[in-house]
C-alpha cells in the first residue's frame, strides 16, 4: 500500500482515505465534507489556473485547494 498526497491524484482516478494530517479548524472541516478514514474520493477536473481542483465525495462535488488537499494520504485504487 503506497500512500500519496490526494493533491497528486490524476485527474479521472479514485482513492481512499487513509490519514489526514491538518489541525484544528481545517481538520474539522474535511471532516464535516465526509472525509474521514476509509472515504472514496476521485479527482474530477482542476480548475483552468490548476487550483482548486473539483473532487467527487460521497456523491457530492467538492473544490480543494492544493494546500488543503496536500494534507490529505490516500491510496489510488485501481481503475
Amino acid at each position: 500500500m503506497e500512500l500519496m498526497p490526494l493533491n497528486l491524484l490524476p485527474i479521472g482516478y479514485a482513492s481512499k482515505v487513509k490519514q489526514i494530517n491538518a489541525q484544528g479548524a481545517l481538520r474539522r472541516r474535511l471532516m464535516d465534507l465526509g472525509l474521514i478514514l476509509g472515504t472514496e474520493i476521485k479527482a474530477i477536473r482542476k480548475s483552468l489556473s490548476g487550483d482548486p481542483t473539483l473532487y467527487e465525495i460521497r456523491g457530492a462535488m467538492i473544490a480543494l485547494r492544493c494546500e488543503e488537499a496536500s494534507q490529505i494520504l490516500v491510496e489510488r485504487l485501481a481503475l
